[in-house]
């Protein structure tokens, strides 16, 4: 066993307290976990223990967090609602389905409860730590701008930590829980419910914050910048409150979740990935995912605590060199990794890198295609000089074009992987050997995942900072500081979007193969083993499969982005009421009603976002459940399970291309008109900034509702298939 400086001592105690060398490492990862967590209290006390400002200050942040902490456990109450229903038709299923293996449906329970619990705890603990974060951050940002930053991302890294450590723990204790340790060849398959719950969850959270949010801003900034001409954040705007709420919900809760179950997700499908690797690293290799994850932590903890501006730099500087220093100890972390668990085979860790470097460029494509320093973002802003019409024109193109670089980049990470594995001198089939490379870059994209969602949530707590110091109307001086930091929060916003999908594609691959692995395992078990799992896209049932794949994704995005529209146009006219009713609002002597836009929108938001929620759930099971009565006995494979993985693979080439659409093209209309409101073509209240709005508006449900949510469907389609597949034979 090799062995390196950080982690030798506590593998050799493991060791002698008679720990075998594979438990030793799933100790050191569960270990490594839970002093994570500790960090992330350790980060949530500092923040707690910072000023919280004037009361007016406080007066305001108070309604922040009393409006997000209600709209949450209204949302929390109705997805576990649901979840118990799943759960029980999860059971039944298998108990029925499966009458030779009782255990087996316990099991499948237990991964689906525990992984729905965790990432409702995940989505939890990011909002609750933002919306105490942000009083915070505007406090010390009267008088400093770099302890005002070091803040707002530690406020965050108790997010990013907490949420993969979480589902390290839970993925590594099912793992322990089921006695892996001596079945590690099955086990691996009995908790891919876990991911099923996590991304069940993750789901309805990304939808109905990303409703909830956008709904508010959209109300907000077209009756308040457009109709009233007053500028964003105005205390006199009705739907002010609502809309930073929704930054709390949406961005923090949501992508709380929907990183979550990226990760649990990742580490389960590559754990079935390693299971065919078995004969070559046997109990390591299955491990190995939870490993490189877990170093990945140390390395963000490195990156957070180094953050600091210097001067009068531009604060994405610090956080640039924060990520760049968790990217290289990530690779070293990973090198270790592959020393002590994979018999040192570098094929393997350049397939790493190869992972690490994707996502390195899918930062750096997505800040060229959404920063207002790039030609994408200024061409947009060039084009609101001629009205709304070029504005949404000159967008759309930009959306469109902003696919080619990270379908490039995806493709090679892919090609790239493969190759290296299935030469890397494995006793295996190429193909096997292959898939495990792509499954160890899959790990190597997420090995930076908690300083990237620290960063991601570090976006909202800036912006609420920014809310709270407008509205309880500090000195210009102060809200130039906070805009310095929010602009780089709508950055790392912009980032992290750019990451999470890049992340969902290759992660959608690996659980692609962990598909056709299942099947093949369930088709061996039933008598009938397979060694080539052909998809023949030319027969008839198998087309229809992966253009009803195809359509699914598009009829998700509309449902999801005609819900902000109307629960927006519920806003606007509330707005436009409250104008009305009482002139004093726009004088400044009364205060609107700011809860009445609060209850709207999130009764508006939780009734929406189940039917596109349900979609995806129902929709593979329906298929190949219907299709497999259209083949017949004698076919080599069974239809049912063809068809589904046809729907599987066409959905997610569709669900990345429109994800990626999505997030970029609504960053760009975002920041074209952030750049307007610099100054540039007329600056604020010109007739370049009215149109950018309108822009901003429709970009608001692209980037912020439909595009992470589908971050969150493609991998759900995996998942759902995983658990479902007996079903489908």
């Amino acid at each position: 066993m090799h062995t390196f400086p950080p982690v030798a001592t506590f593998a050799f105690l493991l060791q002698a307290a008679g720990a075998g060398e594979g438990a030793t490492y799933l100790y050191l990862t569960l270990a490594i976990s839970v002093l994570s967590l500790l960090v992330a209290i350790g980060f949530a006390k500092y923040v707690l223990s910072q000023d919280t400002g004037t009361a007016e200050m406080q007066r305001i942040s108070n309604a922040i967090k009393q409006g997000a902490e209600a709209f949450l456990r209204r949302q929390n109450r109705t997805i576990v609602v649901m979840a118990l229903l799943l759960a029980v038709i999860i059971y039944l299923g298998y108990f029925f389905g499966k009458p030779n293996e009782p255990r087996l449906a316990v099991r499948m329970t237990i991964s689906f409860a525990a992984g729905a619990l965790c990432s409702l705890v995940a989505g939890f603990s990011g909002m609750w730590v933002s919306i105490r974060s942000n009083i915070r951050v505007a406090s010390a940002a009267r008088t400093d701008i770099n302890r005002a930053l070091q803040i707002a991302l530690r406020g965050g890294a108790v997010t990013g930590l907490s949420v993969v450590a979480l589902s390290l723990l839970g993925v590594g204790g099912l793992f322990l829980l089921f006695d892996g340790l001596n079945d590690p060849e099955h086990i691996p398959h009995q908790i891919v419910a876990f991911g099923f719950g996590a991304s069940f969850v993750a789901l309805f959270a990304q939808l109905g914050g990303g409703i909830f949010t956008k709904a508010a801003d959209v109300g907000a900034d077209l009756v308040g910048k457009v109709e009233a001409g007053i500028p964003e954040d105005d205390p006199r705007n009705p739907a002010v409150i609502a809309d930073l709420v929704g930054d709390n919900v949406g961005d923090c809760a949501g992508r709380g979740a929907d990183l979550f179950e990226s990760t649990a997700a990742e580490n389960i499908g590559a754990m079935i990935l390693g299971v065919s690797l078995y004969p070559v690293f046997g109990l390591q290799g299955v491990l190995f995912p939870l490993v490189a994850r877990a170093f990945g932590l140390i390395a963000s903890i490195a990156g957070v605590l180094i953050v600091r501006v210097k001067g009068d730099e531009d604060p994405m500087k610090s956080l640039n060199r924060g990520y760049y220093l968790t990217t290289v100890l990530a690779m070293a972390g990973f090198y270790a990794a592959v020393q002590m668990l994979l018999d040192g085979n570098m094929m393997l860790f350049l397939a790493g890198v190869v992972g690490i470097l994707t996502a390195f460029l899918f930062v750096f494509i997505t800040q060229y295609y959404t920063e207002y320093r790039y030609r994408p973002v200024l061409s947009i802003a060039k084009s609101c000089t001629t009205g709304p019409a070029t504005t949404i024109i000159t967008g759309f193109a930009v959306a469109l074009e902003c696919t080619a670089l990270p379908v490039l980049v995806i493709s090679a990470a892919i090609l790239g992987s493969y190759y290296l594995g299935a030469n890397a001198g494995l006793n295996v089939s190429s193909q096997a050997a292959g898939l495990y490379g792509t499954a160890i870059a899959t790990m190597g994209m997420l090995a930076t995942a908690a300083y990237i969602l620290a960063m991601d949530t570090f976006g909202p707590i800036t912006d609420n900072a920014g809310g709270i110091i407008e509205m309880s109307k500090q000195p210009e001086e102060i809200r130039r500081r906070t805009d310095r930091l929010d602009s780089v929060g709508n950055t790392t916003k912009a980032l992290t979007k750019g990451y999470a999908i890049g992340s969902a594609a290759l992660a959608a691959f690996l659980l692609f193969s962990a598909y056709i692995d299942e099947v093949k395992l369930l088709l061996k078990a039933a008598g009938r083993p397979i060694s080539e799992f052909p998809i023949d896209i030319g027969s008839v049932p198998v087309f229809t499969a992966a253009l009803l794949g195809a359509m699914l994704v598009f009829l998700f995005s509309a449902l999801a982005i005609r819900a902000v529209g109307r629960a927006a146009e519920t806003v606007i006219e509330e707005v436009r009421r409250q104008f009305r009713a009482n002139p004093g609002i726009m004088a400044g002597t009364s205060d609107p009603e700011y809860g009445t836009c609060v209850d709207i929108v999130a009764k508006g938001a939780l009734k929406a976002m189940v039917l596109p929620g349900l979609l995806p759930v129902a929709g593979p099971v329906l298929v190949g459940m219907t299709f497999k009565y259209f083949g017949s006995p004698n076919d080599p494979l069974p239809l049912g399970a063809v068809s589904v993985a046809a729907l599987l693979m066409v959905g997610t080439i569709t669900g990345i291309l429109m994800a990626t659409l999505m997030n970029n093209g609504g960053g760009a209309w975002d920041n074209a008109k952030k750049y307007i409101e610099t100054g540039a073509f007329g600056g604020k209240g010109s007739d370049a900034h009215k149109a950018s709005v309108v822009g901003d508006t429709v970009g608001d449900p692209f980037k912020d509702t439909a595009g992470p949510s589908l971050h969150v469907l493609i991998k759900l389609l995996s998942t759902i298939t995983l658990v479902a597949a007996p079903l489908f034979i």
